[in-house]
């Protein structure tokens, strides 16, 4: 090989590497952009929410929040869409501090439609629970329910959120749950009065007045939302009371 085509090759290899580097920062600056684009789209707790968090246990599937003193029964929550599930905290610590443990799933890309059968996995033979979610999450929540065998699920609760035709509950008879707010701006209200056809007979319905929809965690504003008329801490106060209240009659 000549001199001549030993530079022409090295010339080839050079221009091969520079085109395979381009290549690579491309796709590393797009990957960047998108995780920064889903990063931005999720709502993140807030920090008061990120502080009730540091008593819980995290793993891969759940945040756990254990009872104080024995557990009169296990919640298993589903988050709203897009939703960190660290925002669900407040009343969540709330409620471990009243007797119940409370366990909010994890999914993946933060979307309960993705793993609705999660509760499968969050809860023992002889563990007794109730199912409940925020927005999607609580559709997830019914969905889950109606094709539930446990005999350990003893309710179910929504969070600004309803039953459609496929988690229909109105032939189950264990009690249910749903707590909506006033300024709540995202809730389909349409869809919400149609739902509640799906519901067990038993179902108790609670309204907060002034709170929003994102008020049912603690995650700042959501978009399409109204206005709160009361603090994110008198909404956290007045779920947990609610949930209590409730969880009471069936434990």
């Amino acid at each position: 090989m000549t001199n001549k085509q030993k530079n022409s090759k090295s010339k080839k290899q050079a221009k091969g590497k520079k085109r395979l580097l381009i290549t690579l920062s491309a796709i590393l600056l797009i990957f960047l952009a998108a995780s920064g684009y889903w990063e931005a789209s999720h709502y993140q707790a807030s920090p008061a929410a990120k502080e009730a968090a540091k008593v819980a246990v995290t793993s891969k599937q759940e945040t756990t929040f254990k009872s104080k003193g024995q557990s009169k029964m296990t919640v298993v929550f589903y988050p709203g869409a897009l939703v960190d599930p660290d925002a669900y905290s407040i009343w969540a610590k709330k409620l471990a501090n009243a007797g119940y443990t409370v366990k909010i799933a994890h999914f993946p890309l933060n979307m309960a439609v993705l793993k609705a059968k999660a509760a499968d996995s969050m809860t023992g033979k002889k563990e007794k629970f109730v199912i409940g979610g925020h927005s999607m999450g609580g559709a997830m929540a019914a969905r889950y329910a109606n094709q539930s065998t446990k005999k350990k699920l003893k309710g179910i609760f929504f969070l600004a959120a309803y039953a459609d035709q496929k988690g229909r509950l109105d032939d189950k008879t264990f009690p249910a749950l749903s707590i909506t707010a006033s300024q709540d701006g995202v809730l389909n209200w349409k869809n919400y009065q149609k739902g509640k056809k799906y519901l067990p007979k038993s179902t108790t319905f609670v309204s907060i007045k002034g709170g929003n929809h994102a008020g049912f965690g603690s995650y700042g504003d959501q978009r399409g939302d109204k206005k709160a008329t009361i603090s994110n801490q008198k909404q956290q106060r007045l779920i947990a009371q609610a949930l209590i209240k409730w969880l009471r009659k069936i434990a």
